[in-house]
């Protein structure tokens, strides 16, 4: 089983085992061998797809269980000319259930004389019962330094002019496949040889071939970008555009200069690698010293998210300038930890007209958080000081305590809620703090408005469970009167009054509080 991404030689190493296993030597007296010949029938045939015991079968156009079953009935007849009958499958994931069925029992007692190859990109799609029946082999992405050394020795043969730039932007391109680096240097030799017969690649010609920019001018673009000069940044992208760059390449170039310059500000010493010049390693050391790292990833998170939207965006180029103008003007925004840190302190509270002292939400006795959740409801209610300001209706109060009480003494919605999470019943009391609007309240009787999407049965599970509290019997009627808003959206208009809370709400139009949380001080 030979696993590996595109291009990095899967079948051409399942054809070299296949020559290794069936090589006879030069003079046809050679057995198997880790270093065929190539100059034998066998080796010769094989090389040229032209052997009759070594079968090839492409799984991605054949993947039923009857072209399957027709190759292994050729499992049972003994090679013609080779020492060994090799079947090379590739990309062999692609095979429906029932034809790796049919082969389980062939790869579980092979002919003596048969080799089977799989070559694969999604080794996870691979049944265990094959994967378990197989020697596996995974094949890693060529290294830049590789890559450089073949494409280089490519130009050399065929009498090619290059610089190792040029080359080094078609290894970028090609990520580690060989097939694909080969394949962009002969379309950028054959558009260049078109023009003239002189073959000499430079960086401009392997830039015009694949539409990309000066790798040096992406830098710029992405420095006024980060100052906030958008008009100059949209002029340069334009200018770009316009020579014929491809705005998602250009995207591409911009995620690959933040990763970088992220990267050597965590680990200054780390190496690069060939694919990054020298002057780029400068301005990735410069942009690394004015650059903190939430800054960068936050464009990090907002260029992928922009990839994507320029993808599905009618004009690319317009849903590209629109990133750029949304990156620009949050480019000096504070991280929410400076911000919190900016409105928390004393010289801005008070900036801020703020006269009253700061309320405490530190986690002690009398100004405690208590959070409880179920699979489909979560109640977030936030406890505080029996000494800080409450609203004025008492039925609207919520207090909860951590202490037992009387389970009779229930003279508000709040003590409902309280004696649910006292018993366990969470459920009913995240929907009698969600989802339901009071009405009226008095003993014995409960007058509603429940929220849609309410279930039908809460009115008499609520009553039935105050009956079961106070022994006596509770109506629970449902109104379609407006009610007041529910517990947590007054807890939520209680905590947005809050001096700093409501700082934060003014200095963020639209900002909302979205959910309460418990936090413990440790």
């Amino acid at each position: 089983m030979l696993n590996g991404v595109r291009g990095t030689g899967k079948t051409t190493l399942a054809r070299i085992i296949a020559r290794s296993v069936n090589c006879i030597g030069k003079n046809s007296e050679g057995g198997v061998t880790p270093k065929p010949c190539g100059i034998c029938k066998n080796c010769i045939d094989i090389s040229e797809d032209r052997h009759v015991d070594v079968i090839e079968m492409d799984a991605a156009s054949r993947t039923g269980v009857d072209d399957i079953r027709e190759l292994l009935d050729g499992v049972r007849y003994r090679p013609v000319l080779a020492r060994n009958k090799i079947y090379i499958i590739d990309e062999v994931h692609m095979l429906s259930t029932q034809a790796f069925n049919a082969l389980l029992k062939t790869l579980e007692e092979p002919p003596e004389h048969v080799r089977f190859i799989f070559a694969t990109t999604e080794i996870r799609k691979i049944p265990v019962t094959v994967l378990s029946r197989c020697q596996r082999f995974d094949l890693k992405r060529i290294s830049p330094d590789a890559m450089l050394s073949l494409l280089g020795e490519v130009c050399k043969k065929e009498k090619v002019q290059s610089s190792n730039e040029a080359l080094a932007l078609i290894v970028r391109s090609a990520g580690g496949s060989a097939r694909d680096a080969l394949s962009i240097l002969d379309q950028v030799i054959s558009q260049v040889y078109s023009r003239d017969n002189d073959i000499n690649l430079d960086n401009n010609t392997v830039r015009s071939v694949l539409g990309l920019m000066d790798h040096v001018k992406n830098y710029d673009l992405l420095e006024l970008i980060f100052k906030g000069n958008i008009k100059k940044a949209l002029i340069l992208y334009r200018e770009f555009y316009a020579s014929g760059a491809d705005p998602l390449a250009i995207l591409k170039d911009l995620i690959e200069i933040v990763h970088l310059i992220t990267t050597i500000k965590i680990i200054p010493d780390i190496e690069l690698g060939v694919l990054v010049s020298e002057s780029e390693k400068e301005r990735i050391l410069e942009m690394s010293k004015y650059l903190n790292t939430p800054i960068l990833s936050r464009s990090w998170q907002m260029l992928l998210k922009g990839l994507s939207e320029a993808r599905l965006a009618p004009s690319s180029a317009q849903a590209v300038e629109m990133l750029f103008i949304r990156m620009a003007y949050i480019s000096d925004f504070p991280s929410p930890e400076e911000t919190i840190k900016l409105l928390s302190s004393k010289e801005n509270t008070e900036a801020l007209g703020e006269g009253s002292t700061k309320k405490s939400f530190d986690n002690t006795k009398d100004n405690s958080l208590d959070s409880q959740s179920d699979n489909n409801n979560s109640l977030d209610s936030l406890k505080y000081d029996s000494n800080s300001q409450k609203l004025k209706n008492k039925k609207n109060v919520v207090s909860f305590n951590s202490e037992e009480s009387d389970l009779s003494d229930i003279g508000s919605i709040n003590d409902i809620v309280r004696h649910c999470l006292t018993d366990g019943e969470i459920q009913l009391a995240s929907q009698l703090s969600r989802t339901v609007h009071l009405v009226s309240f008095r003993n014995g009787f409960i007058e509603l408005r429940p929220k849609e999407g309410t279930p039908k049965e809460f009115p008499g599970r609520l009553s039935d469970y105050l009956k079961s509290k106070t022994g006596g019997r509770w109506i629970v009627s449902v109104s379609n009167k407006k009610g007041d808003p529910t517990l947590y959206e007054q807890n939520i208009l209680r905590i947005s009054e809050d001096p700093l809370v409501k700082s934060i709400l003014d200095a963020f139009p639209g900002a909302r509080i979205d959910k309460i949380e418990s936090v413990s001080k440790k």
